[in-house]
């Protein structure tokens, strides 16, 4: 198998936790192309199996919500994070250390509501993304949506039900 010209010899990594498997199985370190391009074939699917970007959109949030109910408990358990005394820090441990332990990025977090009860996190480096080109007939398909779900499974898992966009 050749490289592609430019690309360096080192592959980037990322720690996939694989919870409720077993404690010695947990945790694998896979290739982030790998997991780029199996997310991609699942979004493809999906594509083809609803008729409209709406319906996709709602089947990937809905994945992902069930994947942050499960996800939740093993979170809690690797991390050792204690109860969050306000919305700042459930942000930060949000960004700094749980998208940092599942996907090996940091977002920053910004936009924050007047009244402190909104926020954006923007993912400079979203791995989900790479080799993607979306057709134009596709232009309200929410491509990350499932981080979405992910967060608000997460989320109402421990008592704090939020809306996500």
């Amino acid at each position: 198998m050749s490289r592609q010209a430019g690309r360096g010899t080192e592959s980037k990594k990322m720690y996939w936790y694989l919870p409720f498997i077993s404690p010695s199985a947990s945790m694998h370190l896979m290739n982030s192309e790998l997991f780029t391009l199996t997310y991609g074939a699942l979004v493809t699917q999906l594509c083809k199996d609803y008729e409209n970007d709406e319906d996709v959109n709602k089947q990937l949030d809905k994945m992902g919500y069930n994947i942050g109910v499960r996800l939740i408990e093993d979170f809690l358990a690797r991390s050792n994070v204690g109860r969050c005394h306000d919305f700042r820090e459930t942000a930060d441990v949000i960004a700094k250390i749980a998208f940092k332990m599942y996907l090996g990025i940091t977002p920053s977090i910004t936009n924050w509501s007047p009244g402190g009860d909104e926020f954006s996190l923007i993912l400079e480096n979203n791995p989900l993304v790479d080799f993607v080109e979306l057709p134009d007939n596709h232009s309200s398909l929410i491509y990350s949506n499932l981080l979405c779900g992910v967060l608000r499974g997460a989320l109402e898992m421990v008592s704090q039900h939020l809306p996500f966009q």
